[in-house]
């Protein structure tokens, strides 16, 4: 993201500096693909994951009430920074971008979905008008986060905070009426934020079984529990696409074409957004078609895209890295005003550069993983291997592409 004087922006510099060769970075994550596709292929004859049945279970409650009314005096201290804090830097722009955007990523991925547990639209009653239509699925998050994503990668001034407060004045009035109408399950498919947070929290160790009760889970049983719906696949490209444009908007060539380009920057930047989720689509339609008339099955789509769900974290995690732990240290510092410096030697170059890669490769091979053992499920048994050849093809495909993006 950019901002006046480069505040917000994420990584550490120049992505050709990163101290990791990209043959090796190649190598490594083709290997690793390779080797667990093969494996997989002789080892794993039969689907293991049971999803929302699995887990041990725990004797845990939180008091959510109380954490939802402190989330929504942290949002008040947010709004409140916007409206009356500095134009440049200000706070509420680090709040918003590097401890609620990026920070929701590692929580979610340590303690499940918290935005659920945290979100403070789930104070107004659960007195739904209507049931929510089952049609709508997640696309209402997939258009809330392309909002956000929009917002943050192509409008002119991201982190203004004229152009926040639109944002969540529209956020706000959008899950207020949804959940008004439609009760707590639209905010299960339509709040952009905890669609988000429950993605991620699909990788946790902790989760809910299909009787409700709080348990210790594989990350792949989590995984497997996530059930298909409208708009999924939509929503898990957007984070893809999204994620593949900021790496891709930074490359000499596309700068200068934003600056130069007939459309204007925003013009050509939402262009370029929509392109690069247009294209992760495709690709993943396209492959699953191709898999679908290999092993006789249709509509496979919406049942592997589970398997995207850890590419789009391992993206995610690669990406926004450096932000997080450079920036972060600069919004705790600005937020509860403390007389201290950002320790920019906090990591190494080095050590970004390992998180990044490994973060890419363990979440492509969690896709394998995932999507193997939902071939073996859907698919003939004569034809499951050869079923998942497309699918290998793609994670191949996903892999290059963001190893391309964040080192070359």
């Amino acid at each position: 993201m950019t901002a006046p004087g480069g505040l917000l922006a994420h990584g550490i510099g120049d992505r050709a500096d990163l101290p990791i060769p990209l043959f090796y970075a190649y190598a490594g994550a083709l290997a690793a693909l390779v080797v667990s596709f093969l494996a997989l292929g002789l080892l794993w004859a039969d689907s293991r994951f049971r999803g929302d049945r699995a887990g041990l279970p725990l004797r845990l409650r939180l008091p959510t009430r109380p954490l939802r009314v402190l989330t929504l005096l942290a949002a008040a201290y947010t709004v409140g920074w916007l409206l009356l804090g500095p134009a440049s830097p200000n706070t509420g722009a680090y709040l918003v971008y590097v401890l609620f955007w990026v920070g929701l990523i590692p929580v979610s991925l340590l303690l499940g979905p918290v935005w659920r547990l945290l979100n403070p639209f789930r104070l107004l009653p659960d007195r739904p008008r209507r049931p929510l239509p089952a049609r709508l699925g997640y696309w209402p998050a997939a258009l809330g986060l392309l909002a956000f994503t929009w917002m943050e990668l192509v409008a002119p001034d991201p982190a203004a905070p004229p152009t926040l407060l639109a944002f969540l004045a529209l956020y706000a009035a959008a899950q207020t009426a949804g959940t008004l109408r439609y009760g707590h399950a639209w905010l299960e498919r339509g709040d952009p934020f905890e669609v988000y947070s429950t993605l991620a929290g699909q990788l946790a160790p902790l989760g809910r079984r299909a009787d409700g009760a709080l348990v210790l889970r594989s990350p792949f049983d989590g995984l497997d529990a996530l059930r298909p719906a409208p708009g999924l696949v939509a929503t898990v490209c957007v984070l893809l696409g999204s994620t593949g444009y900021d790496g891709f908007s930074t490359t000499p060539a596309w700068v200068d074409a934003l600056q130069s380009g007939p459309l204007g920057r925003v013009g050509l930047g939402t262009a370029g957004l929509l392109a690069a989720i247009a294209a992760v689509a495709v690709l993943y339609g396209s492959c699953l078609w191709l898999a679908g008339r290999i092993g006789g099955t249709r509509g496979l789509a919406p049942r592997f895209a589970h398997s995207l769900v850890p590419i789009a974290i391992g993206y995610l995690i690669a990406h926004y890295f450096s932000l997080l732990v450079i920036e972060g240290q600069r919004a705790v510092i600005l937020a509860l005003g403390l007389d201290a410096e950002v320790d920019r030697e906090l990591v190494s170059s080095s050590v970004i550069a390992t998180v990044q890669v490994l973060a890419i490769i363990a979440g492509h091979v969690a896709g394998v993983v995932a999507a193997h053992d939902r071939s073996v499920r859907l698919l003939p048994p004569a034809k499951a291997v050869a079923g998942q050849i497309p699918l290998f093809v793609l994670m191949l495909c996903y892999t290059l592409g963001g190893l391309t993006l964040l080192l070359a």
